[in-house]
């Protein structure tokens, strides 16, 4: 089995989201993308939409796609969940002969700082997102997505016609609520 992964937070999930999915379909040799929203990032000390609503969204958006798996599994352990875990956690459950973990370029200065880097790096062959003028390691594969856009800007009322149409007004009512 080849898998692939792309977790992250999804608070709220995006077009540039969206062409990062469809990318790893088209262009990798894969069996599996998994779709994880965390909990909480490791990273991070609150979440704007609970992890049940982007669990929603990110179905809404992904689950009808062959190839795809929405998993629920870092959501489940109701706390931040660091990378190692749950890769381990899916090389136990699938034992994929290839693992692509795909994270967005803003991660990529910071992931030697992850827990258990040294051990991830030697699990997974990372693919990495392009996004603004984030700088990318050369020795990584890289997604070119040359989408400019994030989650947080989309909190903050801008990059609105970012959103999948099928949760576009779910998201503006909700995020207009939070204000």
């Amino acid at each position: 089995m080849k898998l692939a992964l792309f977790g992250g937070s999804f608070d709220p999930p995006h077009l540039g989201h969206d062409s990062i999915v469809k990318l790893a379909l088209k262009s990798l040799d894969i069996n599996k993308l998994i779709i994880m929203p965390t909990f909480i990032s490791p990273f991070k000390s609150s979440f704007s939409a609970s992890p049940e609503l982007r669990l929603k969204w990110i179905r809404k958006i992904w689950s009808n796609l062959d190839g795809v798996e929405i998993s629920d599994y870092e959501i489940s352990q109701e706390r931040p969940v660091p990378t190692i875990e749950t890769v381990k956690y899916l090389i136990n459950k699938h034992k994929p002969e290839i693992f692509y973990l795909i994270i967005g370029a803003d991660h990529a200065a910071t992931l030697h700082k992850w827990h258990g880097y040294d051990e991830l790096k030697n699990l997974v062959n990372f693919i990495i997102a392009t996004r603004d003028d984030f700088i990318v390691p050369s020795d990584t594969q890289i997604f070119d997505m040359h989408i400019d856009i994030s989650s947080s800007r989309i909190r903050n009322g801008n990059g609105l016609d970012k959103l999948d149409c099928k949760i576009k007004d779910e998201v503006l009512k909700f995020y207009k609520g939070q204000k």
